[in-house]
């Protein structure tokens, strides 16, 4: 009996066990979870839903009084998914950032305009998908939405919006090509949009799974052309695109997203030739019996430019095509054989991207010149390999193995951001009128008002250096009862200026005269200068001491550039004497008819360009006109009568 009761114990205790680890194994045991569902929006849209959530923000530091100076960092979340019918290649998005905002992070996204993070977006910012630049459609991932679908946290900080208001973005939008969106829906916290295709839009025909090849200012092709297991060589190809932009002593950088680093270079070198990041870094680990003295930069972001001419034929890093220009980039109305820039370059990968079609581009592409127009680069877009005629001779074409292409667009200069400005001055007013005050930014405001209007100028003054022409403008400023603002405007700043004086009018045409000055210290070999007449240039004649040409198609555009031999623009140097800076100068007068424009009205402003640019930068305009004084614009016109018989019996001789 006792021992019954024994094993009856010992039974009942197994039976305990087993169900209780059999409940514990039913609850330990992963459920399947059932995919969130989506919004009820991205229900009722068939085309790209694009969406923004406010999250959460925390005031920072410092902590101040002023409202308006007290940041807030804040989280937030943009959704682009793909409910339509067409894959949505290379995603593009608008957030219309409005207060001041700085962001730090954004997670699944890079930033179109090459910045690296933080990167202010005050003015808004365009991101696109990395490493998911792609968005599948249901029909082709049955519904996968980790395929059809991208989601970008982001991070940053804002200025000026006190709780309980949320510092939402003006707005949101896609800006892929073919797409048309309405205004966003808003909410408190959130606003979301679907954009549909354009009806109007006729598709074109895709042939190959890549996009095709977009247009820009500035394209960039980063083409993959030989493969080993480890590196692989890239040649990198600058095309200018722009018939007015170009680039002078251009830096090219990049940043390398996944470790990799730059053996060696043909056709360009690295500002930079160091190599310690690597022989630290997991290269060094990786790469451990590498001599990494003979490795060109090691640098996450590099800067490249272009070799100088002497070294085209150099066996060793030249004697590639189109390379060694010294970083200078023409358009093609100048010289088409000089617009584009070429060069290799050696690439070593590390893990996980070790095999022959692991290929990666570099991301957050920014080129930029000397005295050049801003350039605002896209991310890489993947595109189809690029054909070039093979170097045995033969008539065949051989094919890249990757290519990418990057664009890059001019941006129109903000206030204050520009590097060369022009005045203006007439026949009938005395007064010059001078670049803008800061017109290329001011550095030290200190000792001067940076609000100021400039002081208008006798014409003999806009010869000397801003600092010398202090006491010719007051002087000129008490001759003429003009107001002195106390203290001072300060200067413009800018390394190039160009004054337009219209030198006559009279019925049958009229003349200007046109002046550049150059206060760098470099010289400006090739030099051009474009000016946008809006009703007045289809009358134009000719250039005396410049090769004009009109540019009908360019908005009424007149391009002039220097004579053969004379198309270097000197830069500044002293005088012996008075140790005075005196700049390179260029002058010519050009001649217009009024038989093609004859309701112009020269003073009243159609006789003044509405937009210049030195060699593809836009140059800052005076924000007023000179105004006739007294009988001056009577008195000319005899001046003009003698000047144009003159002219008459010139040309008969």
């Amino acid at each position: 009996m006792k021992l019954s009761r024994k094993v009856l114990r010992f039974i009942l205790l197994l039976i305990y066990l087993k169900i209780r680890a059999s409940v514990a194994q039913d609850y330990d045991e992963p459920k399947e979870e059932e995919p969130a569902s989506p919004p009820p929006e991205v229900e009722e849209c068939n085309g790209i839903y694009v969406s923004y959530e406010f999250l959460s923000r925390t005031k920072g530091y410092p902590r101040v009084k002023n409202t308006t100076a007290q940041s807030w960092t804040f989280h937030a979340t943009a959704t682009v998914v793909n409910t339509g019918a067409d894959e949505l290649k290379a995603w593009k998005i608008f957030i219309g950032f409005q207060h001041k905002e700085i962001l730090v992070s954004a997670s699944g996204a890079v930033s179109l305009d090459g910045e690296s993070f933080p990167a202010a977006v005050g003015n808004g910012t365009y991101l696109s998908g990395n490493p998911q630049a792609d968005l599948r459609t249901s029909i082709d991932t049955a519904g996968d939405f980790t395929q059809m679908q991208a989601k970008i946290d982001l991070s940053g900080t804002q200025f000026g919006v006190k709780p309980p208001a949320v510092p939402m973005p003006k707005t949101i939008k896609l800006v892929n090509d073919g797409y048309q969106c309405p205004a966003p829906t808003r909410k408190k916290t959130s606003m979301h949009i679907c954009c549909k295709k354009n009806p109007k839009l006729k598709a074109k025909e895709v042939k190959t799974k890549f996009l095709p090849r977009q247009n820009g200012d500035l394209s960039i092709s980063y083409d993959v052309t030989q493969s080993y297991a480890n590196n692989y060589l890239a040649q990198v190809t600058l095309e200018n695109k722009s018939p007015l932009g170009r680039l002078d002593h251009w830096n090219l950088t990049w940043e390398w997203m996944r470790g990799e680093f730059i053996y060696t270079m043909k056709g360009a070198y690295t500002r930079n030739i160091d190599y310690s990041g690597c022989l630290y870094g997991p290269a060094g680990t990786y790469y451990a019996d590498m001599d990494f003295s003979k490795v060109m930069n090691c640098e996450k972001r590099p800067t490249i430019s272009d070799l100088p001419r002497e070294r085209a034929n150099d066996t060793e890093v030249g004697k590639i095509p189109y390379c060694c220009r010294n970083g200078s980039l023409l358009p093609t109305i100048m010289d088409p054989s000089q617009s584009k820039s070429v060069f290799l370059v050696q690439v070593f990968k590390l893990p996980p991207d070790l095999n022959r079609t692991a290929f990666y581009p570099p991301e957050k592409w920014k080129i930029v010149g000397t005295l050049n127009p801003d350039y605002k680069c896209g991310q890489p877009i993947r595109v189809d390999p690029t054909k070039t005629p093979d170097p045995s001779g033969l008539q065949a074409t051989k094919s890249a193995l990757a290519s990418w292409q990057i664009v890059c667009n001019i941006t129109k200069p903000t206030k204050g951001k520009s590097r060369c400005c022009v005045s203006f001055s007439a026949y009938y007013n005395e007064s010059v009128i001078p670049c803008n005050t800061c017109a290329c930014g001011c550095p030290d405001t200190k000792k001067c008002n940076p609000e100021a209007p400039a002081l208008l100028l006798p014409a003999e003054a806009i010869l000397v250096p801003f600092e010398n022409r202090t006491i010719k403008a007051k002087a000129w400023a008490g001759m003429k009862k003009f107001h002195v603002p106390r203290p001072l405007p300060c200067g413009d700043n800018c390394g190039v200026s160009i004054n337009w004086h219209v030198s006559t009018d009279y019925k049958g045409g009229w003349s200007a005269r046109v002046t550049l000055f150059n206060w760098e210290r470099m010289n400006f070999e090739n030099w051009f200068t474009a000016i946008q007449l809006k009703k007045a240039a289809l009358g134009y004649e000719k250039f005396y001491s410049f090769n004009g040409t009109f540019l009908r198609q360019l908005n009424n555009t007149i391009f002039f550039q220097g004579l053969a031999g004379a198309n270097y623009l000197l830069g500044e140097t002293n005088e012996t004497a008075t140790a005075m800076k005196v700049p390179g100068k260029q002058q010519s007068v050009l001649t217009f008819t009024k038989s093609k424009t004859p309701n112009i009205n020269v003073p009243g402003g159609d006789g003044f360009p509405s937009k210049v640019l030195f060699n593809g930068e836009e140059c800052a305009l005076p924000k007023r006109l000179p105004i006739a004084e007294g009988n001056r614009l009577h008195v000319n016109m005899v001046q003009v009568f003698v000047l144009t018989l003159c002219h008459f019996f010139a040309h008969q001789i």
